[in-house]
């Protein structure tokens, strides 16, 4: 009966092999993908990192320029404050007015000064 069953029941197949997948280039295509995922944080470390040199680059400019504007501020006043005491001294005629008025005093002629020679 065995035979018999066995003659009369439909033929199975056996499993096909199939072939294995290659696991090992899944795994290589993930490694790239994350060696590129990778790459592309180091990149974009990397400009952040030239960005931020660039700012505190530009605001240590910022500083000197400020304090070099404030020093160019203190020249200004201290050449006013020059220039008004220079004023001052070239009114050399009203100096001279009241030297004569209150004291007697006459500037000299300079081609009648007369000199001494020490040296003999």
């Amino acid at each position: 009966m065995a035979s018999v069953a066995h003659a009369g029941a439909p033929a199975v197949a056996e499993p096909i092999a199939r072939p294995r997948k290659a696991r090992s280039r899944t795994r290589a295509r993930r490694r790239a993908r994350a060696r590129g995922g990778v790459l592309w944080i180091a990149i974009s470390g990397i400009l952040l990192a030239g960005v931020v040199f660039v700012n505190v680059a530009v605001l240590r400019l910022n500083l000197a320029l400020d304090s070099t504007n404030a020093e160019r501020v203190k020249l200004h006043a201290q050449d006013a404050a020059l220039q008004s005491q220079l004023s001052s001294i070239l009114a050399s005629p009203s100096i001279q007015s009241q030297a004569a008025s209150k004291y007697g005093l006459v500037y000299a002629d300079p081609s009648q000064y007369g000199y001494v020679n020490l040296a003999h």
